[in-house]
């Protein structure tokens, strides 16, 4: 199950900062684009996190890199903060803007915008500024990008966990002039500004939708329901606790309060769409299972995303209420978690990614990758699901995290295939290998055990029984 198809796309075509060692390696990556692309009209950079440079993330320390001083943007590995140029800034109109609910815009002693975006500044300004300015035709090359790239690690679906009307007319577009060899069940991005009306107003946009393109009318692009990003993330101590962060004393609230998320999941749900609550700290998860078990019933196959902090009572709930633990191992990777014991504290961290606690108690599993937030192949991500080791630095030897959580690797596949296909109402069609279903299936060389595969190889892929990756 991959997820986000636009923005994988998009992210394919940025400066990659991933495993930058510092600032001075990031600025070097940087300063080469600039130098080798001068006809592109913005820098556009991805798999920046923040203790890559101390927690520092100020415009003045872009703004020399490119002499034709263009707008940069620097998304965050996560993309739940970006990291701007003062050209960025100002094109955006940022110093003046009023700072949406749940949202900052980090400013300087003089009160100016001084170069990081975080949270709802991200979903609310940078994103949609950067749909305005970016034409149809590069955004139909980078779903092409985007398919090319699923079908070689062997999908050939996606649950697109932040569908708008900028990436929807891209993908319509292009399924009118040369078809779409991927299916797309989308969840309809509800943005937390501007009030109750118009978060209402982007409900009613999504039922519309899906009265048009759902199971019987169009299967393979369909809207299934609204995704509402509920709470940000830990390493940026934006995610909501029950308890404040260890590192800070921090204690930071949910981006939707129970009063903002109740009417919307109320109205979604009497509209026939499933719920897709992204919760990451346990405080963001007792919230969603608190809205779902008001508003919901057992069959109608709501799910939670992330689930990478939670309290033991509440895991226990998710299988009681029928809601789907959407999972993404590749987040539990240790060599990214090397600052949770920190910023958590060692028993809240015993806590952490706590999978099999989730299966045990009945909740139905789908594992996705969350790309491109994460690496984007399903391998890598069985890897850590199972042995909850580091597929991105395997020979450094971070300890296993909670390797009591891991699961099985019948669990995990099952998860990212029957699982997914399950969790959008999708089991009848796809999934799993079976008379009737489509043909679309990958071959795999491979020794059936968690520990090998990293070392295992997708040699084709068929959508609809056609080839459409050969190795």
């Amino acid at each position: 199950m991959a997820r986000h198809f636009l923005m994988l796309g998009q992210s394919l075509h940025k400066v990659d900062l991933d495993h930058a060692k510092d600032l001075e390696e990031i600025r070097s990556r940087i300063l080469q684009y600039a130098k080798e692309n001068p006809e592109k009209p913005r820098i556009l950079c991805k798999g920046w996190m923040h203790s890559m440079t101390n927690g520092e993330a100020k415009a003045s320390m872009l703004d020399d890199l490119d002499v034709g001083g263009r707008p940069i943007y620097i998304d965050s590995k996560d993309i739940h903060s970006c990291w701007c140029n003062s050209a960025a800034l100002k094109e955006m109109g940022v110093q003046d803007m009023e700072v949406p609910a749940g949202g900052t815009i980090e400013r300087d002693a003089d009160g100016n915008a001084s170069g990081l975006l975080s949270e709802a500044c991200v979903l609310l300004i940078v994103w949609p500024y950067l749909a305005k300015v970016t034409p149809l035709d590069e955004k139909m090359a980078a779903l092409r990008t985007a398919i090319k790239a699923y079908h070689a690690v062997g999908c050939t679906g996606c649950i697109d966990m932040a569908m708008d009307e900028n990436a929807w007319d891209a993908i319509l577009a292009l399924r009118s002039a040369e078809g779409l060899p991927l299916r797309v069940a989308a969840h309809w991005c509800i943005m937390p500004g501007d009030g109750e009306e118009h978060r209402l107003q982007q409900v009613e946009r999504a039922i519309k939708l899906s009265q048009e393109f759902n199971n019987k009318t169009s299967p393979d692009l369909r809207i299934v329901g609204i995704k509402v990003i509920c709470d940000g993330v830990i390493d940026a101590c934006t995610a909501a606790l029950a308890e404040p962060y260890t590192s800070n004393g921090h204690f930071e609230g949910p981006i939707w309060t129970p009063e903002m998320l109740d009417p919307v999941v109320k109205k979604a749900i009497e509209g026939g769409l499933q719920c897709a609550l992204h919760a990451i700290g346990d405080q963001a998860v007792h919230n969603a299972v608190n809205v779902l078990e008001k508003y919901g019933n057992h069959g109608q196959r709501h799910r939670i995303e992330h689930l990478e902090l939670t309290a033991p009572e509440d895991a226990k709930r998710l299988g009681q209420l029928g809601i789907t633990a959407s999972i993404q191992p590749v987040h539990s990777d240790p060599a990214i978690l090397r600052a949770w014991p920190k910023l958590l504290g060692p028993e809240r961290v015993k806590r952490a990614f706590a999978y099999s606690d989730f299966a045990e108690h009945g909740a139905p599993l789908a594992i996705g990758s969350d790309t491109p937030t994460a690496p984007y192949a399903p391998l890598p991500n069985l890897y850590v699901a199972t042995t909850r080791k580091s597929a991105r630095q395997p020979h450094v030897g971070d300890a296993p995290v909670n390797e009591n959580f891991k699961l099985e690797l019948t669990q995990a596949v099952a998860a990212a295939t029957e699982g997914a296909a399950y969790s959008s109402f999708a089991e009848g069609r796809v999934g799993s290998l079976e008379v009737g279903k489509m043909a679309d299936f990958c071959v795999v060389e491979m020794e059936w055990e968690g520990e090998e595969l990293l070392k295992a190889k997708i040699l084709g892929t068929w959508f609809e029984g056609n080839q459409v990756y050969s190795a």
